[in-house]
């Protein structure tokens, strides 16, 4: 099974501490999803960018809509989160 190294809160500096703080001001947690990202921030903030755009963006589907496409979604492909 593959690791890779998941910075915590703690060590967490520029960027990375700002997506740190962002998510536990958005769920007041830091979801595996986020930290397993820790390692290139850039992409950890493009990746939360895209969610945004897509969960709360303009859309003709409601979000309660979009809620259920991700959770068929992730239970089609066996997602534990």
């Amino acid at each position: 099974m593959p690791w890779i190294k998941v910075f915590t809160y703690e060590e967490a500096t520029g960027l990375l501490k700002q997506q740190y703080d962002a998510a536990l001001k958005r769920a007041g947690r830091i979801w595996n999803i986020v930290s397993i990202m820790s390692q290139n921030p850039r992409t950890l903030k493009s990746s939360m960018d895209m969610y945004g755009a897509l969960m709360h963006g303009e859309s003709p589907l409601s979000r309660g809509q979009r809620e259920m496409l991700a959770v068929v979604v992730s239970a089609e492909n066996h997602c534990l989160y």
